[in-house]
């Protein structure tokens, strides 16, 4: 979940504090870190299907090792669905990252279901990570795909955290392991020291922290046989292609497929004054629009979508100063948008992503949702003439979700680390380093790399209708320009009513599902 992108008057001036900052990111050439489990398991434990097993008895921080991670927690779970009964082996626990030099860096978090009785070398597994950066897992094991789901649809702050058996799991079909990069959930550094929080705190050290903690899990749970496959939301579409291709060329891990969920694929896309950027949010501006009437699904934005990449662009490209096309840019963005037309004109029919959030629903005093424009909430300063208001779609699950997740972790899961839980931890985004060249990160070059180098490998990308974070037509747009081996079906894209965790709505969340299942089963 969640991905930060400065709006279009002030993304130059982010990038160019970037630069100036001298962040290091970590070099592709760079030498990974050594990795090793978190702490090795206590004697006289019993072995099972897992593998090594941490004793199932209370953890005592208290008495651990300063910074340190408790020892893996491994339960025996049973969930009763609607039809079937799962009885799976859960393991909460940490996979401990060293250096080149031996020295330990950081504990990786990781919570994983494995259904009892399976086959290892046939049963797929997939591992799944969120966005930000500094995002935890618990939105997608939470949300969508986990043994246990919150209903996150609707939520205020002060919603129950009670969780209900998720009949939408994946565990029906494949083995999960949830990660956690180091700054969110109960990941911590281990090491002091700026240089180290620069490695892992940039695009490549990032990776390259995913990449091998997932070869160590494959390694620890003898593993490295099973079908393998990986799922991102949000800046996970960062992360995703490039973990794949490290994975495939660094680790020797291979990989049969990639889910990429909400992604934001090319950062270019809202980068400075692109115009582009207005072609990619037009049909979703439209589709809030539409859904305010009633239900809307993608094939009613045909016409839209036509229009954006048709005589949208057009006019845009002939500029503001060519009145007529701006008049027709202007009027026809309002007569699609509902906003009102003399606000259409005064901003050229150019409305970038928190204008159009201000101005939707302005005659009433509301303000959409980010992650879901289809969420209406109260504008605290209906009155301003700057904008002031906060997500109503988004920052009313963080009390929900981050309560849900310790009350699973510490109680069904018996795992109790010290220290908070971070579900979404601002200073790791603000201490992110996107890199030293002034080009956006993106991550179609390593997309287009893997999908080469292994004929088999396939994706699926997901996107919901609403959602304003990574509208779902400008993936669309970088999609359609790969070459002919990784058009569809080979590279699908899906989109369901619904926003940024557009798996939220029941519908959109089986829909999903029944995607994800089919490309396993191929």
């Amino acid at each position: 979940m969640v991905i930060v992108l400065p709006a279009r008057r002030h993304l130059r001036v982010a990038i160019a504090l970037l630069v100036l900052s001298g962040w290091d990111s970590a070099r592709a050439d760079d030498p990974p870190p050594l990795e090793q489990p978190a702490a090795s398991a206590p004697s006289g434990q019993k072995s099972g299907m897992a593998g090594r097993r941490a004793a199932e008895t209370p953890n005592t921080p208290a008495t651990a090792e300063p910074h340190r991670l408790p020892p893996d927690s491994t339960t025996q779970q049973t969930l009763d669905l609607p039809g079937r009964s799962l009885a799976f082996t859960a393991t909460a626990g940490s996979i401990r990252l060293f250096d080149e030099k031996g020295e330990p860096q950081a504990d990786i978090a990781y919570t994983s279901y494995q259904l009892d009785g399976a086959e290892r070398a046939t049963r797929p597994v997939t591992f799944l990570f969120n966005g930000g950066p500094g995002a935890a897992s618990a939105y997608l094991q939470l949300g969508n795909s986990g043994p246990w789901r919150l209903a996150i649809n609707a939520v205020t702050p002060s919603t129950s955290s009670d969780l209900e058996p998720n009949t939408e799991t994946w565990l029906d079909f494949t083995d999960l392991v949830f990660i956690d990069p180091v700054g969110t959930g109960y990941s911590r550094f281990v090491a002091s020291g700026e240089d180290v929080r620069k490695r892992f705190y940039s695009i490549d050290g990032d990776v390259n922290s995913i990449a091998l903690v997932i070869r160590r899990w494959l390694e620890k749970y003898d593993r490295l046989l099973s079908p393998k496959f990986v799922a991102g939301e949000s800046y996970g579409g960062i992360r995703g292609p490039k973990v794949v291709s490290n994975l495939q060329t660094r680790q020797g891990v291979g990989v049969r497929g990639l889910i990429l969920i909400s992604p934001l694929l090319d950062f270019r896309e809202f980068s400075g004054s692109s115009i582009l950027q207005y072609v990619a949010s037009l049909p979703t501006y439209a589709a809030v629009a539409r859904e305010a009437k009633g239900a809307v699904s993608h094939a009613d934005l045909a016409d839209v979508e036509a229009y954006a990449r048709g005589d949208f662009l057009a006019d845009l490209i002939k500029g503001e100063a060519d009145v007529e096309a701006t008049g027709r840019v202007a009027d026809k963005f309002a007569a699609l948008t509902g906003i009102d037309q003399a606000v259409s004109r005064r901003l050229a029919g150019r409305f970038d992503i928190s204008e159009f959030r201000r101005e939707f629903d302005r005659r009433n005093g509301k303000v959409t949702g980010r992650y879901d424009a289809s969420v209406l909430g109260l504008d605290p300063y209906p009155d301003s003439s700057s904008s002031h208001f906060s997500d109503p779609s988004g920052e009313a699950l963080v009390g929900p979700l981050t309560s849900a997740a310790v009350d699973l972790t510490r109680g069904k899961l018996n795992w109790r680390p010290d220290g908070s839980y971070q579900l979404l931890n601002g200073s790791v985004e603000r201490a992110w380093d996107f890199g030293r060249s002034l080009d956006p990160p993106q991550s179609i070059t390593e997309l287009r790399q893997t999908l080469a180098l292994d004929p088999k490998l396939k994706v699926v990308v997901a996107h919901g209708l609403f959602d304003l974070a990574t509208p779902y037509f400008g993936t669309k747009l970088v999609l359609d320009q790969l070459p002919a081996f990784a058009r569809p079906p080979r590279v699908k894209l899906v989109v369901y009513p619904g926003g940024h965790m557009f798996y939220s709505r029941d519908a959109s969340r089986q829909a999903l599902r029944t995607e994800v299942e089919a490309l396993m089963k191929q």
